[in-house]
């Protein structure tokens, strides 16, 4: 599609600051407050401006979670084409940069929209399922976290003074009862989003499928790739994990060994570590390849990231497919 109008939209809690581009030249830039009636005066402004089609304007802004909400929601009912990119895709692209306020972070979001129109895939709403399925999976590791923070400082303090620990576990005995309490009825409360969608629940059994993929490392691919519509490719969701490794060399003086990239869903990465040790010790086939690989003086972290990258493409395979996973599958013949 060909756009003449680039906004650039920098969104923070109270305010947003918008920068429009008529090609290269800016035309004004605007600070509304993040909220419908700020959104529409800006609107208002924006349609005035002479040629102005939104089918012709490519609105461009940071992922910054909740704090977009009210402008994609906007947005959307007005059928624009809209695009959110990470925020170090921007930083990266802007080369070396001197001072920012919010107006200028507009102006260089405009601007990348600019250089990278053509590339620059669209943003599409997730089904209202999985955006709740998204808010009860962050609650769960916000809890499960407020949880490790008091066991984890209690049990360090027992090495120095038991005595004291002691008490601070009795003084913390509620609350860390009712933190477990509080994670059962989240994840519960997963359960039934899941079962109560059937697109949902024909994802988690496939992927559940994969011995080694548990409920919580399931739910979060399904999230992350949004039902598997994003992210179609192993190679790339395993680069989004971090599982994929790079080459690092450069002439004939640098010949680094090649290695994962640190710019990756950490979460996600934990979440394939922990399901590619399960499978290590349970799955009879990756286990001996793990076993096979260290005997050959392969590195054990190296062979564990291979593993990673099994399951990933196990997962994709049977999603593709729509099949359950079958550890003697024969493809059928036609």
């Amino acid at each position: 599609m060909n756009y003449n109008f680039f906004i650039g939209i920098d969104v923070s809690k109270k305010t947003l600051d918008f920068a429009v581009f008529k090609g290269k030249d800016l035309l004004f830039s605007w600070t509304s407050e993040n909220d419908e009636s700020g959104i529409k005066k800006f609107w208002t402004q924006l349609k005035s401006q002479q040629g102005f089609c939104v089918n012709e304007a490519l609105f461009c802004m940071e992922h910054t979670g909740i704090y977009n909400h009210h402008l994609l929601s906007f947005l959307y009912s007005k059928k624009a084409c809209v695009c959110l990119e990470a925020a170090v895709h921007i930083k990266l692209s802007s080369g070396l940069q001197r001072g920012k306020n919010d107006q200028i972070d507009a102006i260089r979001i405009a601007q990348y929209a600019y250089k990278n129109c053509t590339e620059l895939r669209l943003w599409q709403p997730k089904r209202q399922v999985i955006q709740q399925l998204k808010h009860f999976s962050v609650l769960r590791n916000r809890v499960i976290n407020a949880r490790k923070q008091l066991t984890v400082a209690i049990n360090e303090t027992i090495s120095f003074n038991k005595a004291t620990a002691n008490e601070c576990k009795k003084l913390c005995k509620g609350s860390l009862k009712s933190l477990e309490v509080d994670i059962e009825r989240i994840e519960l409360k997963i359960d039934q989003v899941i079962a109560s969608d059937p697109e949902l629940k024909r994802l988690f059994s496939i992927v559940t499928s994969i011995q080694g993929i548990g409920k919580i490392t399931a739910t979060e691919m399904i999230i992350t790739t949004n039902e598997f519509k994003n992210i179609t490719d192993p190679a790339k969701f395993a680069c989004y994990s971090g599982v994929a490794p790079f080459e690092h060399s450069s002439g004939s003086s640098i010949k680094g060994k090649s290695r994962v990239s640190h710019k990756a869903n950490k979460t996600m990465k934990s979440l394939l570590h922990m399901a590619a040790l399960v499978a290590i010790n349970y799955n009879t086939d990756i286990k001996a390849y793990y076993n096979r690989k260290v005997e050959q003086k392969k590195n054990k972290m190296s062979v564990i990231n291979a593993v990673r990258d099994k399951l990933i493409r196990r997962v994709f395979a049977c999603v593709k497919n729509n099949r359950l996973y079958q550890k003697n599958y024969q493809p059928a013949i036609v």
